[in-house]
């Protein structure tokens, strides 16, 4: 049965992303050996969207005041790479990584399906 997800975020600066994630997002973490952390990670939902071609996945922090949350993360040296925008769904968002890719947060609006 599955019991999580396990998600990878690969990046040619995985040090400084591996700090920032400890440190701004604050998410703990614990060596998996080797200096290598994983992450704890809040719990996660996932949906199924069509493709036109090939599948893709895409990875988003959800927040249940992104306006707040921004704020907090700016508070800690984050950047807002993308501003707050109204997708009908929730509200859109992005910071950018220490490596200079983005990493999306939202606020749904949606339901989420019970925890287990």
């Amino acid at each position: 049965m599955i019991t999580g997800v396990h998600a990878v975020v690969f990046s040619p600066d995985a040090e400084k992303v591996r700090r920032f994630f400890a440190d701004v997002l604050g998410l703990a973490f614990v060596d998996a050996g080797g200096g290598w952390p994983i992450f704890a990670l809040p719990p996660a939902e996932m949906a199924v969207h069509p493709a036109e071609a090939e599948g893709r996945h895409q990875l988003f922090l959800m927040c249940d005041d992104i306006r707040a949350t921004l704020a907090e993360l700016q508070g800690k040296g984050a950047e807002v790479s993308q501003e707050v925008s109204d997708q009908g769904w929730g509200t859109l968002a992005a910071i950018r990584l220490p490596d200079g890719t983005e990493l999306g947060i939202y606020e749904p609006r949606h339901p989420s399906p019970p925890r287990s």
